[in-house]
């Protein structure tokens, strides 16, 4: 049912009993090992089946990665037996756990934000717009407190405080489809329009880019589809993640010879934004550096780039900040065992590890005719799933809003197959896209994303996937967007408001992670206490036994 529930099958209304069976079976009188054991192989499945497309990069770091994800379904049956024993409310218990578990998805890996409960949500207009006080976890919350009710009404115990709970349950998500249609109706007021912003959509399987033999066929895919956005009159293009295949660094670019061919796509990328539109453009980067009359790069970084209309590159830059693991970096580098280990994982022979970035870059823009100035940022590949960094983005250190947009450039290029000259997506597209949503709720800035092999689309700032456009060749609704290339132009919304989440973060999130923790130390300390009392009971009937007693 967790897995229906999700895109691309997006049988939504099933995650809100998905967990009443995993909770029922935690009830059981059977041995605990048996369903800690049980656990362990249904969510090893569930993680094999879902995350399949992570092995188009690495077989095996796919299979580790599911079977460390694994471990926290039997954490959570522990806790939530525990939880059963101290007769805490299911509809309270639940939910606190499985956000505090989702919140520790890929601990100690910079941490993996896929398949939340709120995530099956995202087409829940209404419902979800409580993201912006709650992030994400205040979906998964409602959506896993009403799981924890059904299941105490199935156990039918203590019929007069199921009812309490009812009521209570009742008004909570009441009030969370009350605010919603309240936020929704404010947002006329709240909302204004922006410039007219073209998204360019390339269509290129991994394979072939890795290949390097089809660099100046991605450019010129990449010009002819900004052109037309350009013609439509879009006041900026945005490209997708690391499709110039060139390091655009003006401190690499000075040192090389005139006729090299990341000078020659620097160049042409200028001439290119003076038909009157800025450009940004994902690329390699890196610092330079001299090594025995040669040169190298002391860092590498996976950066966008910004040209302006006047054919000149904007000394600001955005070099990427949160890292994939297995993707962009081998984690543990500080553990050389650990690292040699995960080197074996990962879908290249040598340590491939970019350096993280440190700016928030926050870009500016004006269009000529208005002389506005806009401000956006740029969120690279998954950073458009971590709430944290969108939220930074999103404001300035005192606490005021600071952007009107966010983008997000990716490639998802590595999650599909090319068969037979084709390109066929995975489940990955969809999911990512979905995943999305919430940044926008989160911190009321539209969203709009330029994606290798797709999903590209606008997200407004009420968290809707926009369909159609202004102007494109694109497919015109977003989720058939995937595996063809083209382009789309339209306004982009600018919104007024600052939420209480991009002030305060996701401090659900974080509360009830420490919840669990909290329960698992209070588990660990009565098993010991439990141990220690086991220990002193047998030896004082030994002691019994071996005390002779006077007639």
């Amino acid at each position: 049912m967790l897995t229906l529930a999700q895109q691309p099958i997006g049988w939504w209304p099933l995650a809100w009993v998905a967990y009443v069976p995993f909770i029922l079976v935690c009830l059981c009188e059977t041995k605990p090992s048996k369903i800690y054991l049980a656990a362990f192989v249904v969510s090893t499945c569930y993680w094999l089946g879902n995350i399949y497309w992570m092995s188009f990069v690495t077989v095996v770091g796919w299979i580790a990665f599911c079977l460390y994800t694994a471990l926290l379904w039997p954490l959570l049956v522990i806790s939530l037996r525990w939880c059963i024993k101290k007769q805490f409310p299911l509809f309270i218990a639940v939910p606190v756990l499985i956000v505090g578990i989702e919140q520790m998805q890929g601990l100690f890996l910079g941490g993996f934000y896929w398949n939340y409960l709120a995530h099956s949500q995202y087409a829940n207009t209404s419902l979800i717009q409580i993201a912006d006080i709650f992030g994400a976890a205040g979906v998964s919350f409602v959506v896993a407190m009403v799981n924890g009710l059904v299941a105490e009404m199935l156990l039918f115990r203590q019929p007069r405080f199921v009812v309490r709970n009812l009521i209570i349950a009742t008004i909570v998500l009441a009030s969370t489809l009350g605010y919603g249609h309240w936020r929704i109706n404010q947002s006329a007021q709240s909302v204004t329009q922006g410039p007219l912003i073209g998204v360019v959509q390339t269509n290129i399987p991994i394979s072939v880019k890795k290949s390097f033999v089809a660099e100046e066929q991605i450019l010129n895919e990449l010009l002819e589809q900004s052109s037309q956005c350009i013609s439509a009159n879009a006041k900026l293009v945005v490209w997708p993640e690391t499709m110039v295949q060139a390091i655009l660094n003006p401190q690499v670019l000075r040192l090389l010879v005139d006729d090299h061919s990341y000078k020659i796509f620097d160049e042409i990328i200028r001439e290119h934004a003076k038909k009157g539109a800025y450009i940004l453009a994902g690329a390699y980067d890196g610092t330079p550096r001299y090594d025995a009359n040669n040169i190298r790069l002391a860092q590498k970084f996976n950066s966008a780039f910004l040209y302006k209309p006047d054919g000149s590159q904007s000394p600001q830059k955005y070099s990427k900040i949160y890292l994939v693991p297995f993707g962009e970096m081998l984690p543990f580098s500080n553990i050389p065992l650990v690292h040699k280990l995960f080197l074996t994982m990962s879908p290249y022979d040598f340590d491939y590890t970019i350096d993280p970035g440190t700016e928030y870059t926050v870009f500016d823009m004006q269009t000529p005719n208005t002389n506005r100035k806009y401000r956006f940022s740029v969120m690279i590949c998954y950073e458009d799933a971590v709430p944290v960094m969108a939220r930074k983005f999103a404001m300035d250190e005192k606490g005021q809003k600071q952007l009107d947009w966010l983008l997000n450039i990716s490639n998802d290029g590595w999650f599909v197959r090319f068969e037979k000259g084709k390109v066929l997506p995975a489940t990955e597209l969809s999911q990512h896209a979905a995943i999305c949503v919430f940044r926008a709720v989160e911190n009321r800035l539209a969203v709009l994303r330029s994606v290798n092999t797709g999903i590209s689309c606008m997200i407004d700032t009420l968290g809707r996937i926009k369909d159609g456009y202004a102007a494109g060749n694109l497919p015109q609704k977003a989720f058939d967007r995937q595996g063809v290339k083209g382009w789309f132009a339209d306004i982009v919304p600018i919104d007024a408001r600052t939420t209480f989440f991009s002030k305060h973060g996701p401090w659900l999130d974080f509360t009830c992670q420490l919840c669990l923790v909290l329960i698992i130390i209070e588990i660990i300390i009565e098993r010991l206490d439990l141990k220690r009392r086991t220990k002193r009971e047998k030896g004082s009937n030994l002691n019994d036994k071996e005390t002779p007693v006077k007639k």
